[in-house]
């Protein structure tokens, strides 16, 4: 029996640009009615994601910046990893050198160099305030994330995400979407965090179902008893996971359930 989902946000239950849809706002609170508990696990920053929880109505623990943190309903942190300072610095000193934006996360605010298209489309619908400003005009501590952007070229992209791997073998870098390089602790993965969970509920393995769409949802989608990959995930996702469902545009998320947590709701 299903206790607990645990799902991406973004490409699994949120279509860019057009939100969640009826079917799945209707499908959480199904399933909020049937006592499965959800849970968002994504790479967004906490308000963000918390704000997509509230739309949904979860009432669960959000786990943000591809598990770097958990905090509950009354905003208590249940964990947290930040990157290191020094690592955090020579990052923006290699964003500078190499022409990179980078979305830089101290303490859950967002604050950019400069005010362009890139920031525009990462925060339009998500409900983000960011501030411009010269990085070197803050205190580089608490560093959630550094988020490094190109909306054109996704073979940069991967170049990055190799070339960052090697530098610094113990940090979490990866493609949360073709376009966007994710550099995180080395101890936030999104399925430490579902572990984190689980363990505070005094749930197994096999309780729960997990699902997501991109290459950052690997290790979340292989933390469940029933990992799923939606229609439009990356090949090697897919490869991972128990089951593929249909894409977001179709409701993969609301099917994978129906199939297996409300059966016969």
């Amino acid at each position: 029996m299903i206790k607990m989902i645990a799902t991406d946000i973004d490409g699994t239950i949120f279509e860019w640009g057009k939100g969640f849809s009826p079917a799945v706002m209707d499908c959480m609170a199904r399933l909020k009615k049937a006592g499965v508990k959800v849970v968002l696990v994504t790479g967004r920053m906490h308000r963000s994601a918390l704000h997509a929880a509230d739309e949904l109505n979860l009432g669960t623990p959000v786990i943000s910046y591809q598990g770097a943190l958990i905090k509950d309903c009354d905003n208590k942190t249940l964990f947290q990893k930040t990157l290191p300072i020094d690592y955090a610095k020579n990052l923006i000193k290699w964003a500078r050198e190499n022409n990179v934006h980078i979305n830089l996360y101290l303490d859950d605010n967002l604050f950019v160099e400069e005010d362009n298209e890139i920031i525009k489309f990462y925060t339009d619908g998500k409900h983000i305030p960011y501030t411009v400003c010269n990085f070197d005009d803050l205190e580089i501590k608490d560093v959630n994330k550094i988020l490094a952007i190109d909306l054109k070229d996704a073979d940069r992209v991967t170049g990055w995400v190799n070339e960052l791997k090697k530098v610094y073998p113990d940090l979490y870098i990866v493609k949360s979407t073709p376009y966007f390089c994710e550099i995180c602790s080395g101890e936030a993965k999104k399925s430490l965090g579902v572990q984190h969970l689980c363990n505070m509920w005094g749930f197994k393995k096999e309780e729960i179902l997990t699902i997501g769409d991109q290459n950052n949802d690997i290790d979340l989608v292989q933390a469940g008893g029933i990992g799923v990959s939606m229609g439009n995930g990356t090949p090697e996702l897919k490869a991972c996971a128990d089951y593929i469902t249909d894409t977001v545009e179709n409701d993969g998320f609301v099917k994978a359930v129906e199939k297996f947590v409300l059966i016969n709701d």
